[in-house]
C-alpha cells in the first residue's frame, strides 16, 4: 500500500501529514453515517399534519400513516368505536381505541361534537378498566408525534411512578379537555371516581407500560 500526503488547516497554521493511501477515504465517509442515519429516520417518520389518506383515491392508502384508516374501514358500520391491538411488536400489551368513522385529515378530537368526544373517552375508559383495573392510563399524542392519520387513543397500564404537577382534575369523560396545539393528553384515575388530565407532553404514550 502506497503513502499519500494530506494537508489539514488548524488555527495555528496548516500541517501536512502522510498515511497509507485508501484509508482516509473510508474514514472520511464514516463521518457521514450519523447524518445519513438521521435523514433515514426522518424519512421514515409519517407527518400526519400533511396526511393524504383518501378512500376515493386508493393509491393514497398505501402510505404508512393510512394503516388505521384502512383498519377502521374494515370494521362493521356499528358500533361507533372499537379497540385494536397495537401492531407495534415493541408494545405487546397495548391497545388502541378508535372511532369507526373517518374525518378530516388528520382526524383529531376537535372535529368531534362534545357528545361524540365524551362517548369516545367513555369507551376507552371502560376498555382500560376492563384490562387494568385502577392502574390504567389513556394517552393521546400530539399531531406532530402521531404516525397515523386516523384518531386513536393508546390504552395501557400507567407507569407505577408516574405523576407530575401538570394536570387538571376532571369529574368525568365529558369534562376531559381538548389538548392544546402541539400538546398531548394523558388521562388516569384518581380516588373519588375522578381523573387527572395531564398536559405538557407531546408523546404521553411513553408514560404507559409496553
Amino acid at each position: 500500500m502506497g503513502l499519500k500526503s494530506y494537508t489539514t488547516v488548524r488555527p495555528g497554521g496548516s500541517q501536512r501529514f502522510t498515511c497509507p493511501a485508501g484509508i482516509i477515504g473510508p474514514m472520511v465517509n464514516l463521518r457521514w453515517i450519523p447524518a445519513a442515519t438521521l435523514l433515514l429516520l426522518q424519512a421514515g417518520h409519517a407527518d400526519v399534519r400533511n396526511c393524504v389518506c383518501d378512500f376515493d383515491r386508493p393509491e393514497t392508502l398505501s402510505a404508512r400513516e393510512c394503516s388505521l384508516c384502512k383498519a377502521a374501514e374494515a370494521q362493521p358500520a356499528t358500533p361507533e368505536f372499537f379497540a385494536l391491538k397495537d401492531a407495534n411488536p415493541n408494545k405487546p400489551h397495548r391497545l388502541l381505541a378508535l372511532p369507526r368513522s373517518h374525518g378530516r385529515n388528520p382526524q383529531d378530537l376537535a372535529s368531534f361534537t362534545p357528545e361524540k368526544r365524551a362517548a369516545y373517552w367513555s369507551f376507552a375508559i371502560d376498555k382500560a378498566r376492563e384490562l387494568w383495573g385502577d392502574s390504567w392510563g389513556l394517552a393521546l399524542n400530539s399531531l406532530e408525534r402521531r404516525t397515523q392519520c386516523h384518531a386513536h387513543i393508546h390504552i395501557g397500564k400507567l407507569h407505577e411512578d408516574y405523576e407530575n404537577d401538570r394536570f387538571i382534575v376532571v369529574g368525568g369523560p365529558a369534562s376531559i379537555p381538548l389538548p392544546k396545539d402541539s400538546d398531548g393528553l394523558l388521562i388516569h384515575p384518581i380516588p373519588g371516581g375522578k381523573f387527572h388530565a395531564h398536559h405538557g407532553d407531546d408523546s404521553p404514550e411513553l408514560s404507559l407500560d409496553k
